[in-house]
């Protein structure tokens, strides 16, 4: 990634405030002493200890399965995945249409808290501007957030890697799709515009190309996220299921 210096990346990414609660990202100047005492991303994608103090993915996990009502960590940590994707792509992805430049979101720098609710509360330490372009979304996100995430998960659940790559690629597409609506019902078409192509750079990237089909905003999974293994829950918009299955106990993971 090249470091540019961007002027229009305002220190407080005000901008991102009007896209909606996904695309917030709090930064420096909103630091409080509570936020300063969160883990960092980079925290919860190590190892968790053997008494499990520390590891921050369980407890997210644990959050989740709660407020779902369900038994099954799986399902709880796909959820808990695809949410914490869908706000990383969405800050990532609004910056870089909005601002034509993204803040570095490397795992040092944001912090989290694993017992909030949805959406995931994220702080930036530091804003430092970059190009916006998809190779570098796909550096920071991808590669930076996404493969360790999704390796830390499936070393402590039973979560096929197409599963992870499916709800990376969902998350991905309906921030873009937000972005499409946001921009066309405020005049911004060049905001949609910029979302949608860099959406479909990304889509087309190893780690995420055969995830799923895109066509215009809409985009079509090949796997399931288990949304519809929780009490009370069906598939999603873009499930690759057009009815809850009955018998299966996995979801398809190519």
């Amino acid at each position: 990634m090249v470091l540019l210096h961007v002027v229009d990346l305002d220190p407080g990414l005000t901008a991102l405030h009007r896209l909606g609660g996904f695309f917030v990202l709090r930064t420096a100047g909103e630091a409080d002493r509570s936020l300063r005492s969160l883990p960092t991303l980079a925290q919860a994608y190590g190892p968790g200890r053997p008494d499990g103090q520390g590891d921050f993915l369980t407890s997210r996990v644990r959050r989740v399965a709660a407020a779902l009502r369900t038994p099954e960590t799986r399902v709880a940590a796909s959820v808990a995945q695809q949410a914490l994707a869908a706000r990383l792509w969405s800050v990532a992805l609004g910056s870089a249409a909005v601002y034509g430049a993204v803040p570095d979101l490397a795992p040092p720098l944001l912090r989290w808290d694993p017992e909030g609710s949805a959406p995931d509360d994220l702080w930036l330490s530091e804003v430092r501007p970059l190009t916006g372009d998809a190779p570098t979304l796909a550096d920071m996100v991808l590669r930076g957030h996404l493969e360790p995430l999704a390796a830390a998960l499936r070393a402590r659940h039973r979560l096929a890697p197409g599963l992870l790559r499916g709800n990376a690629a969902s998350a991905l597409a309906g921030a873009a799709r937000e972005l499409d609506r946001w921009g066309r019902g405020h005049g911004r078409t060049d905001v949609a515009a910029r979302a949608a192509s860099l959406a479909r750079a990304l889509l087309a990237h190893p780690l995420l190309s055969g995830t799923g089909t895109l066509t215009g905003t809409a985009f079509r999974r090949r796997s399931c996220c288990l949304y519809y293994r929780v009490p009370g829950g069906g598939v999603c918009g873009d499930c690759c299921f057009p009815r809850p299955p009955r018998s299966s106990p996995r979801a398809p993971s190519a």
